[in-house]
């Protein structure tokens, strides 16, 4: 009997991801969310090239920090890159407290990448990544709560004041498993630092301005000012206190009251500043200022107002008036 021939024609080959044109691999990837291209970069390394680009991550980025992460955060994650690659910063001597630190790195990084991802990381303990400047580095450590940056909280309380809305100056860190912030505010006349857990998305904002939560803002719209303009006004109880920020709109003169139709406000030094959220009678309810030499003005029973920004963005006032308590009028 004959041998049998070999068949001259060999099984399907498999197929790789690989393999398919680089227009087609991205479209695959765009859609994928940060956890999917998390995964996809342990793969391989010339997934983990692709899938770590700056291209890719933008609209993460975007979509779900653009809001809250301005120039100050900027600036401020620059600084946190240097001193995350400076080694005594990061020289950890006592293997206990880093065994401990591990533990914690891990269980955070659960609430965001895949197990593929905290396998690879968790079978090379002693070569761990320093953050680099993409934008997936950013998005990880905003995840993971690595990085504090600068922002301003809203408040609104009900005190001996009555309704006290504000903004004030703090550090935020983010939680992944209650999707929260925790807020760490500048020291106040005490000199202790207060802390506040699960402060909401819709609570925050990046500065507006780069002035310091101490610093007197320099106002530079004193002489646009006149009534139904909106403005923001820095206000601390004394002067051992960071400046917060009160809300406010631009009223008419007493003078004016009787005659508005023939309103020369705007060409007075007295600029008249209203906030509407106090009852009226009350000794917050209207400031004056001098438009020419305003600085600083109070005093210790009232409290002491700083510098003014006038508010041009619609956007900013609708955000102030989503706290406005029920029934006050605007």
């Amino acid at each position: 009997m004959a041998p049998r021939r070999k068949s001259s024609v060999e099984g399907p080959r498999e197929v790789s991801i690989m393999d398919l044109p680089e227009l087609a691999l991205e479209c695959i990837l765009e859609k994928l969310p940060p956890a999917g291209l998390c995964s996809m970069a342990a793969v391989c390394s010339s997934l983990r090239e692709i899938c770590t680009s700056d291209y890719l991550w933008e609209k993460h980025m975007r979509q779900k920090w653009g809001r809250l992460i301005g120039p100050a955060a900027q600036r401020a994650w620059k600084l946190h890159l240097a001193s995350a690659m400076d080694p005594s910063s990061v020289m950890v001597t006592n293997k206990k407290k880093n065994k401990k630190k591990s533990k914690k790195w891990i269980g955070m990084l659960s609430c965001f990448l895949p197990a593929c991802w905290l396998k690879t990381k968790i079978e090379k303990p002693n070569k761990p990544s320093s953050p680099d400047n993409s934008i997936m580095s950013l998005y990880r450590a905003l995840e993971l709560g690595e990085f504090r940056f600068p922002a301003q909280v809203y408040n609104r309380e009900h005190g001996h004041m009555g309704f006290m809305l504000s903004c004030y100056d703090a550090e935020v860190s983010y939680d992944c498993r209650t999707d929260t912030f925790r807020a760490r505010y500048p020291p106040n006349g005490r000199r202790t630092v207060i802390i506040e857990e699960g402060v909401e998305w819709d609570r925050l904002r990046p500065p507006p301005m780069d002035t310091p939560a101490y610093d007197l803002h320099i106002s530079d719209c004193l002489n646009d000012l006149q009534p139904g303009d909106h403005i923001e006004i820095q206000w601390r109880r004394n002067k051992e206190f960071p400046y917060g920020w009160w809300y406010g709109v631009i009223d008419h003169l007493e003078s004016c009251d009787a005659n508005r139709h023939f309103c020369r406000c705007h060409l007075s030094d007295t600029v008249v500043m209203q906030f509407n959220q106090y009852t009226p009678g009350s000794r917050w309810r209207r400031a004056i200022v001098n438009r020419k030499d305003h600085r600083e003005e109070g005093s210790d029973t009232g409290g002491f107002y700083g510098g003014i920004r006038k508010l041009k963005s619609k956007d900013e006032v609708s955000k102030w008036r989503q706290l406005w308590p029920s029934g006050v009028l605007n």
